[in-house]
């Protein structure tokens, strides 16, 4: 299925395409600070509408994800990283997707505070 999203001002818009069936929640100081809910898909499943220049990255820690957000309302919609096996993956956050029942959807937690 396709799914549409963005940030709350508009500057950043992007589809993503896959099978949302669960979430990821994450404990690490950066993932508990935003309350955000994660879904990953490959990064060519997620498409970009709105000009890159738009974002900006937060890179810290180990810098293997690039927490990407809006530089006009600061809205973390996406990140991207490299799953351990070489895929370029898009980890969505789902609060930022359009037309998606938030509380339907299983959420796994994970203990990112001790990775």
């Amino acid at each position: 299925m396709l799914y549409r999203g963005s940030c709350h001002c508009g500057d950043v818009k992007f589809e993503a395409e896959g099978d949302l069936q669960g979430v990821m929640a994450c404990n690490c100081s950066i993932c508990q600070r935003k309350g955000a809910l994660m879904w990953f898909v490959p990064r060519d499943h997620m498409t970009l509408l709105t000009p890159d220049e738009n974002l900006a990255t937060y890179l810290f820690n180990k810098h293997v994800i690039r927490h990407r957000f809006c530089k006009r309302c600061g809205i973390h919609p996406f990140g991207e990283g490299v799953h351990p096996n070489g895929t370029a993956m898009a980890a969505i956050n789902v609060r930022c997707l359009e037309d998606v029942d938030i509380d339907a959807l299983p959420v796994t937690h994970y203990d990112g505070r001790s990775h």
